[in-house]
């Protein structure tokens, strides 16, 4: 539920919920609707404009990583998107190959109103590369930033879609993680002890593996011959683990901060938030001063 409060919101940012709220308080053309309207819009500007703001910085201030030297934690990725080899998706409405889609569907309820029908977005992996190396991208709970948007009608039908194609260019920022052999974190003892427990589950094998002189129970010797043999079988599993290849994501930061992926590019994104910024301050302190004068007024 957060993670739609806070897509939603994103949407918002720059939306046209303040000019929704003006023509609202036209319409009842009275002191107390154009107060509490005023009010709203002051109230969602300044929301709007902490966002904004917040946004700005992130993507202003945070570093380019390249895949293969990138830290683990929060890093900005550049790179050309590619789909997953074995998992190839296809959008919801055109059937076109992607990364990833969102769509609507709506239905005509009168000359300009359409009702949502039918909604959803893909979940699926995808692919960021850059020329040192490959990433995994998780996209669930990612704002999603594309110029890839296509509207049309089918009688009183409308529909929408939303993509992320193969070969964009894609911005993405969010926390990375590797797993693979050279991120192992691995306990020689605890390994060893797992092994044993693991041979405990079939004490009959391990008996006739270990129960040298036939008594029907390990002795002490015994036992140390056992656990000579754990420390081999962990030393292999340990080995085999470290030669596992490496693989990265990116994924939602467990922090909540900001996880954008887009196929805008990063200057065009600054300046979309430092056009926002300013244009949400203006009608912030517009809203505050028409709030101001209604106060002082008492009949409009």
């Amino acid at each position: 539920m957060l993670t739609l409060l806070r897509r939603e919101y994103a949407q918002l940012v720059t939306s046209g919920a303040q000019l929704l709220l003006l023509l609202i308080a036209a319409k009842l053309h009275t002191h107390t609707g154009w107060l509490v309207c005023l009010g709203l819009t002051a109230f969602i500007s300044l929301f709007a404009w902490m966002s904004a703001l917040r946004r700005l910085r992130v993507v202003r201030d945070t570093p380019t990583s390249r895949i293969a030297s990138a830290a683990q934690g929060y890093v900005e990725l550049i790179g050309r998107g590619k789909l997953m080899p074995d998992k190839p998706l296809l959008s919801k409405l055109t059937a076109l190959p992607c990364l990833w889609y969102r769509y609507k569907i709506e239905t005509r309820t009168g000359r300009n109103d359409w009702r949502t029908e039918d909604s959803g977005e893909s979940y699926g992996f995808f692919m960021l590369e850059d020329d040192t190396g490959q990433c995994i991208i998780d996209p669930s709970g990612a704002e999603i930033l594309t110029q890839h948007k296509e509207t049309w009608t089918d009688l009183d039908y409308r529909y929408t879609e939303w993509l992320l194609l193969q070969l964009d260019n894609i911005y993405a920022i969010g926390h990375f993680r590797t797993f693979g052999g050279s991120s192992a974190t691995q306990d020689a003892n605890e390994e060893v002890k797992k092994v044993l427990d693991e041979w405990k589950q079939d004490m009959p094998e391990l008996r006739k593996r270990f129960d040298l002189n036939n008594n029907g129970d390990i002795d002490m010797e015994e036992w140390v011959l056992a656990r000579q043999a754990a420390k081999r079988e962990a030393a292999k599993r340990m080995a085999a683990e470290r030669a596992e290849p490496d693989v990265n994501y990116l994924l939602r930061p467990p922090d909540g901060r900001l996880f954008m992926v887009s196929n805008i590019p990063q200057e065009k994104i600054k300046r979309r938030y430092w056009f926002w910024v300013w244009a949400h301050l203006a009608i912030f302190f517009g809203a505050l001063g028409g709030v101001g004068w209604l106060l002082s007024h008492r009949v409009i």
